[in-house]
This record gives structure tokens, C-alpha cells and sequence, in this order.
């Protein structure tokens, strides 16, 4: 019996320790192309999965926000990375007909992104325009010079 409840015990520990994760890549500067000012570091994507029995969730809460904010951004952070873009993300929803997951289920969330460095701002198409408005028109009249 003890063996029992400690391998329950265990399984409960390996569930909640082991319920989300983020997967890395690094990406070849020339081969991939995020936009001008961008130089791509690494595809990322971040997952998290909570198990819910009886309406109990079981593990760490899972949302867009933890996903997005704490997983992914932090990692790609932690690369060097100044932004993340190209952001592609799921979650499963928790209200209406899918309350009735939270009985025997689970939650999962998911975020897929592009990790980059932003090495020059973006051209400004507008910039032989200038920031003083355009000369006014010469006054219509008399054209012909004085004698």
C-alpha cells in the first residue's frame, strides 16, 4: 500500500513539475527574413499543459500570458534578442461548452515566435518630405515685371 501512495505521490510531483516548456532554435541569419532592421536569432516556441480533474486544476495556472510574458519573452531575453516577432499563439478556451473539460481534461498554451535584434531603425518612407509643410503656392495675379 505505501508503494502505492508514494508512486501516486511521484506521478503528482512529475505532473506538476513538468508542465510547461520552451523548445529553441537558432536560424541562419540569410536564410530567414523578418523585415528591414531585423537580424532573426532563434524560432521559439513555448508550450504549457495543466491537467484538470473534477474541476481541479492540477499544476501551475496556463494562459496566453504566462506562455507569451514568461516563457517565450524570457527566453528570448535571455538570447540577446531585442523583440520577438512574427508572434503566433492558442490557447484552450475555459468558459461555455469547454467548462465541461475541467471534469476529465486538461488546458494547454502554446506561443510561437521569432526571436530577433533590431540592428537599424526601419527606413522612414516620408523622409525627403522633411518635417516643415510643403511651400505655398505663389499668389495668383499680375505675372508681367514692372517696366
Amino acid at each position: 500500500m505505501r508503494v502505492l501512495v508514494a508512486a501516486a505521490a511521484l506521478a503528482l510531483v512529475s505532473l506538476l513539475a513538468a508542465c510547461s516548456h520552451v523548445s529553441t532554435v537558432r536560424l541562419q541569419e540569410e536564410a530567414i527574413e523578418v523585415g528591414p532592421g531585423l537580424r532573426p536569432m532563434a524560432a521559439i516556441q513555448a508550450n504549457a499543459i495543466r491537467g484538470q480533474l473534477l474541476f481541479i486544476p492540477l499544476g501551475p495556472r496556463v494562459d496566453l500570458d504566462r506562455v507569451v510574458n514568461e516563457l517565450m519573452v524570457v527566453a528570448a531575453k535571455t538570447m540577446g534578442a531585442d523583440k520577438v516577432v512574427l508572434l503566433d499563439f492558442d490557447v484552450t478556451p475555459d468558459g461555455g461548452i469547454w467548462s465541461l473539460r475541467s471534469l476529465l481534461g486538461w488546458r494547454s498554451a502554446r506561443a510561437t515566435g521569432i526571436a530577433v535584434q533590431v540592428t537599424a531603425p526601419p527606413p522612414d518612407p516620408q523622409a525627403d518630405e522633411g518635417p516643415e509643410p510643403a511651400a505655398a503656392p505663389a499668389p495668383a495675379g499680375n505675372t508681367t515685371p514692372p517696366p
